[in-house]
């Protein structure tokens, strides 16, 4: 007779639910991009331009009604820095130096996410009606995508926000239409390579419609480039936007850090160097710091990279 105590046992069968395997697996990838030095230095430079943005109003009192708009102090023009009152110096028209960093990291903030929400939204539903459903319909996205890509983004965004007029409004607008077809390329590629898998075979078999296969099997094993893409796009967008800026394409006296550098650039020349420098070293830790950052998530979520 057998005893059954002591027969082998089978192992349990697993009944994590996605969400709980979703979760466990950015556990994860949390662990493996913290063990990267670059990618822990750029989310600090994050964290902190992050909080330099939220507290732009406690750090500073604007007297103006809109506060996105520099206040001018014509009596104090090219102070340096270190005045009494303007601890960063004043621009050639007056603008407190501080005051423009500070609601420049706000502004760029808004920037970074709108544009971004708006480009990953368009391209994803882009291109997951070109890589999953296919056909003529794929055929017809694609070309109208090339003929985006073809185009420098930089000229791109240029001719639209210079033919729409100067507003940081355009701008947003420019580099939503230019930025959007990168995500669709990629997300229908994905998509193209993750449906031909076997689980995506065995779901249409069990009877799953289309549109569930998509939101279940489909899209959530696609939008890992598009992650890391989007990280990166926070920066390249708002360096972007600073160079439009630079080139008068924003109203003037906006708090925006590519405005600041553009007011400052006269005086380099005459030693007046802090005008455009505060603003340009902004510009540079946040464009370096979301690259760090998009870097580190890339070689942890696509192992393609590997050893890279």
């Amino acid at each position: 007779m057998v005893d059954i105590s002591t027969a082998p046992q089978s192992p349990p069968i697993p009944t994590d639910g996605p969400w709980a395997v979703r979760t466990r697996r950015f556990g994860e990838v949390s662990k493996q991009v913290l063990r990267n030095p670059t990618t822990v230095a750029g989310l600090v430079i994050i964290v902190l331009l992050l909080a330099v943005a939220f507290l732009a109003p406690l750090l500073t009192t604007p007297n103006v009604p809109d506060p996105y708009q520099m206040p001018r102090d014509w009596g104090t023009r090219d102070a340096p820095p270190g005045t009494p009152g303007h601890l960063l110096g004043t621009t050639s028209t007056g603008g407190d130096v501080l005051y423009g960093v500070l609601w420049g990291a706000r502004t760029s903030l808004q920037l970074s996410v709108i544009v971004v929400s708006i480009t990953v939204t368009v391209g994803v539903i882009v291109g997951s009606l070109a890589g999953f459903i296919g056909g003529r319909l794929d055929e017809i996205l694609m070309r109208i995508v090339d003929v985006f890509l073809s185009i420098p983004e930089l000229i791109f965004a240029l001719a639209i926000a210079a033919v729409l007029g100067p507003s940081f409004t355009n701008i947003i607008f420019a580099l939503s239409v230019v930025f959007w077809v990168k995500y669709a390329r990629i997300i229908r590629g994905q998509i193209i390579h993750i449906k031909q898998n076997d689980y995506v075979d065995a779901a249409r078999v069990t009877g799953d419609s289309k549109f569930r296969i998509y939101l279940k099997d489909v899209l959530p094993n696609s939008i890992t480039p598009v992650m890391v893409q989007a990280t990166l796009d926070m920066g390249g967008i708002v360096l972007t936007a600073a160079t439009l800026s630079f080139i008068g394409l924003a109203q003037a006296g906006l708090a925006e850090w590519g405005v600041l550098v553009s007011d400052g650039q006269a005086g380099i020349s005459a030693g007046k160097w802090w005008a455009s420098t505060f603003p340009g070293m902004m510009v540079f830790l946040w464009a370096l710091a979301f690259n760090l950052v998009g870097d580190g998530l890339r070689d942890v979520l696509d192992p393609r990279t590997e050893g890279r």
